[in-house]
């Protein structure tokens, strides 16, 4: 069957930030969509946003048949099959920013949180780790479909506190879960039938930790099917509330559906953390991961980097310079010595 979709994505390091950790990454080709919000110091966390989106990519462009047909990756449920991989892949991503946060002392403790969708047929499959989100915008409603792993959220679903009381607690944006923060890690996953009209919007809490979901929705019901214009809007929100933070935004829209595929919807559910045999199995598919990269010869998102051409023509523009400040040292340590004598 056919699915028609319309995605746009943007990123901006907002208006205090000096530096942007997010990560996004729409792989048209696979109709993978992925949103990650780094944390941790010495850019540890734009480490670890970019690092699970490559290797996340990696897996459904490259070992995407090694990973789905790997015994000791089995997970605890039976999903669809870009569902299976999707959350191996997010398990894959956490076990590298985990090893690499190991053996880099600048590294420690960095992670990510991480939303991502892969489209199957007229199925979303859909898993997360952390506070960033996925709503559904369908009949002038906006759906979360996702639950934040925050500290907040398990305090009201408690139900002792209410949303305003809880909303007033000073830790109420530490979250309890992320990638590489751990050796293992808990997904939670779904997966829903897409309809034709509906928009998927996926965000850091750069967005949804700042805007109310109803202004959210305004915002982006005034940009109409146009998803390019509803990402540049919904960043231009994040930075009106006072752009504390990095943001991310894809927008996805459903254009077309062509049939009905036999797939099954999936109930939101947690998937376990591994077991020390998976661990091991993961360990050996980031080590052939590590190896591709290592092989690459040109990096990932390698677009800023200057060919060595480049490099070399602008050796000679900085001596100049350096004669001038050396006849500048010269001249005033003569006047010096004239004054002295």
């Amino acid at each position: 069957m056919n699915v028609d979709i319309a995605v746009a994505g943007k990123t901006d390091k907002g208006l205090v930030r000096s530096g942007n950790e997010d990560s996004f990454k729409i792989v048209r080709g696979q109709n993978l969509f992925i949103v990650c919000d780094g944390m941790g110091g010495h850019q540890a966390g734009e480490v670890a946003s970019n690092e699970a989106c490559i290797t996340i990519e990696k897996c459904f462009t490259q070992m995407a048949d090694a990973i789905l047909g790997a015994s000791g990756l089995k997970l605890p449920a039976d999903f669809p099959e870009r569902g299976d991989l999707l959350v191996k892949s997010i398990r894959l991503a956490n076990r590298s920013i985990y090893t690499l946060a190991m053996s880099n002392n600048n590294y420690n403790g960095m992670g990510t949180t991480i939303v991502a969708a892969a489209l199957q047929d007229d199925l979303l499959n859909m898993a997360h780790v952390g506070d960033s989100r996925i709503y559904r915008m369908v009949d002038d409603q906006l759906i979360r479909m996702t639950t934040d792993h925050s500290w907040v959220t398990e305090l009201k679903q408690t139900g002792a506190f209410t949303e305003a009381e809880a909303a007033e607690f000073t830790n109420r944006n530490v979250i309890t879960r992320a990638l590489g923060v751990r050796e293992n890690v808990e997904v939670d996953f779904r997966a829903d039938k897409v309809k034709a009209g509906e928009i998927y919007i996926f965000c850091s809490d750069g967005l949804c930790g700042y805007a109310e979901d109803g202004e959210i929705l305004g915002a982006a019901k005034e940009c109409g099917d146009d998803v390019s214009m509803i990402a540049d809007t919904l960043v231009r929100l994040a930075n009106d509330h006072g752009g504390q933070d990095n943001v991310t935004v894809i927008a996805l829209r459903i254009v077309s559906v062509d049939g009905k595929s036999n797939l099954k919807e999936v109930a939101p559910v947690t998937v376990s953390n591994e077991d020390e045999q998976v661990i091991l199995k993961e360990n050996e598919f980031v080590d052939k991961l590590r190896a591709q990269k290592k092989s690459e010869v040109i990096p990932e998102n390698n677009s800023k980097t200057e060919s060595p051409d480049e490099t070399v023509k602008t050796k000679p523009r900085n001596l100049p310079l350096i004669l001038i400040f050396i006849v500048f040292i010269i001249v005033v340590i003569l006047i010096y010595l004239s004054v002295t004598r």
